[in-house]
């Protein structure tokens, strides 16, 4: 079974920078990886992604200050978030599709995985900005 294993993630203050991991499992390869967040009363939200081409998407909100890139050989890619936000606070979510993109339509008012078609999930990491 793939998993997607993710790392980083924690407590920073406003301003600081955190760097997120994801790496699949068993050498498997994905067109899409990326990252979703959810935040407790938010809708889930499609922050950043990278194609096998590497081609990105990044949501207006984080476009300027999140990077994310990709280790093909490693099937890893990385987030590294800067100039963080106390509204940068949730619970990220590393998401991958094989034969498709990753979509930044989410059903409001569902969990990541309920409102989105299935993707493979990781199983989410805390980020927390305090102001």
């Amino acid at each position: 079974e793939v998993q997607l294993v993710e790392s980083g993630g924690g407590s920073v203050e406003a301003g600081g920078t955190l760097t997120l991991s994801c790496t699949a499992s068993d050498g498997f390869t994905f067109d899409d990886m990326g990252w979703y967040r959810q935040a407790p009363g938010h809708d889930c939200e499609l922050v950043a992604s990278v194609d096998e081409d590497g081609g990105t998407y990044y949501s207006r909100k984080v476009r300027g200050r999140f990077t994310i890139s990709q280790v093909r050989g490693e099937n890893t890619v990385h987030l590294q978030m800067s100039r963080l936000k106390p509204e940068d606070t949730a619970v990220y979510y590393c998401a991958a599709e094989r034969g498709a993109r990753l979509s930044s339509t989410v059903t409001s008012g569902m969990t990541c995985m309920d409102g989105t078609v299935d993707y493979y999930w990781g199983q989410g990491t805390q980020v927390t900005v305090s102001s």
